[in-house]
């Protein structure tokens, strides 16, 4: 009876495994489903990311598909920088650690920012090198044609 008892504990950590295992499953599942509508989208446990066209939509992935989404365009945006440890880092040297991740989109007309949050500094960066060049792409398309 005691070895039974030494096992137990073994025993429900394997099934809470399973059952965690199963949740992210599913997270998975319903983001792969949500990513089909963008061109280019991420996803890792803090958050969602997904670009079409000029714009950016973001948000908490869970099992039941991505929450508390929020939409802007990269045409409101004024700057796109990477911030390790709330510091702005190089895109092209990025730091090799960091405890808080986070791609910043700094909006032209408010003070107000979006931070979208990542696990890895490298995926961060690559992210943030992508979408400031797609940003001088389109600012150099409105000032070859400013009237259209």
């Amino acid at each position: 009876m005691e070895r039974g008892l030494l096992w137990l504990p073994l025993l429900v950590m394997f099934f809470w495994l399973a059952w965690q295992g199963s949740k992210e499953y599913q997270k998975v599942e319903a983001y792969r489903v949500w990513a089909e509508q963008f061109e280019r989208a991420k996803y890792d446990i803090y958050a969602v990311l997904g670009q079409k066209d000029n714009n950016i939509t973001w948000g908490k992935p869970t099992p039941q598909g991505p929450i508390k989404l929020e939409t802007f365009s990269l045409l409101d945006i004024k700057q796109i920088q990477v911030l390790v440890n709330d510091k702005s880092v190089d895109v092209n040297n990025p730091p090799e650690k960091g405890r808080s991740i986070e791609l910043e989109f700094l909006f032209s007309e408010s003070t107000n920012s979006v931070r979208v949050p990542f696990t890895e500094i490298p995926l961060a960066a690559e992210w943030g090198k992508f979408l400031q060049g797609v940003l001088q792409e389109l600012r150099s398309e409105i000032q070859q044609f400013p009237n259209d």
